[in-house]
């Protein structure tokens, strides 16, 4: 998800009453809520997983296990320095780490609990596991939840009671649950036995799913509304990944670049340009382009034709 609808699950968070329960527990919530996505500096990591956004640090061991102390323990170390130098707090609490800690875990869980809402998906079991999970619930930007948190935390800070944070807190996950509902009757529609298939919602028409599967070295797209009957239309006839060309898998080791996208991509599909000894092969995701692989998320590799002199 964006970092707007982290923060804003994270200000709700703390709106329901827990950031009276220490001095720094709403910066606690929110910095909690966006801190897995620190891995977008870590692009030129020698450790793939790492290196992709979505691994590690989105994953039970690295987001949500081992930052959050991490993250406490610097609140508490600028809460000690504001101190020292005789900093009044207008909040007038004070300073309990054990609650900052609980503050930083609860922030943290919610950022994967999020990100797994979408096609992007997340490495939620890495390092142990580089598999990739995903519901499927939720627009990567979803103005409804955006509108629908915002409006708890107004309510909240207007009145000064929690009773509309938590309202809105409930209703949120109430929301996505009937979305992951959604997508997985989208899933059981999709003809034929696809081994992968995401069903994105749309940003407005939120019941609605653009379908996307692959089965048998065939990428296929579609349309799912549940208001217009239990069955995915299919968008034209299923294309050829090419994954299983042997030019293709050369190029796929044939640099790092190659190993990172194809370690990242969910549904790999490739399009090769052969010159007089050279061939172009290049590496798109169905999730994010299109049958020409013509837009963005590209990686292009060259490789020799075998056999030409």
């Amino acid at each position: 998800m964006d970092n707007l609808t982290h923060s804003l699950m994270g200000w709700a968070l703390a709106e329901t009453g827990l950031k009276r329960r220490t001095r720094k527990g709403l910066a606690a919530c929110v910095l909690a809520a966006n801190m897995p996505d620190i891995d977008v500096f870590f692009g030129c990591a020698p450790w793939e997983p790492l290196a992709t956004h979505r691994g590690f640090t989105h994953g039970l061991v690295g987001g949500v296990l081992l930052m959050p102390p991490l993250l406490a323990l610097l609140l508490w170390l600028l809460d000690r320095w504001q101190v020292s130098r005789g900093a009044l707090f207008r909040s007038g609490l004070p300073m309990r780490f054990g609650w900052l800690l609980a503050l930083c875990y609860l922030g943290a869980i919610t950022h994967p609990l999020l990100d797994l809402q979408n096609t992007y998906a997340i490495q939620l079991l890495s390092p142990a596991s580089t598999q990739w999970f995903h519901t499927d619930g939720l627009f990567i930007v979803s103005p409804w939840l955006l509108a629908m948190v915002g409006a708890g935390i107004w309510g909240a800070r207007r009145r000064a009671k929690p009773g509309a944070a938590i309202a809105v807190v409930a209703g949120a996950v109430g929301f996505i649950a009937v979305n992951m509902g959604i997508s997985a009757l989208a899933w059981q529609a999709t003809p034929g036995r696809p081994d992968r298939v995401f069903a994105s919602p749309q940003p407005l028409l939120f019941w609605r799913r653009d379908m996307i599967w692959r089965g048998n070295g065939l990428i296929a797209y579609g349309r799912f509304d549940p208001f217009r009957g239990i069955a995915v239309v299919p968008d034209g006839p299923p294309i050829p990944d090419r994954m299983d060309d042997p030019l293709v898998r050369r190029a796929g080791e044939a640099t790092v670049e190659a190993r990172k996208f194809l370690a990242w991509s969910q549904l790999p599909m490739a399009r090769v340009d052969k010159g007089h000894c050279m061939a172009t092969v290049t590496f798109g995701d169905a999730r994010f382009t299109g049958p020409r692989l013509s837009r963005n998320f590209n990686v292009s590799v060259r490789v020799p034709v075998p056999g030409c002199r």
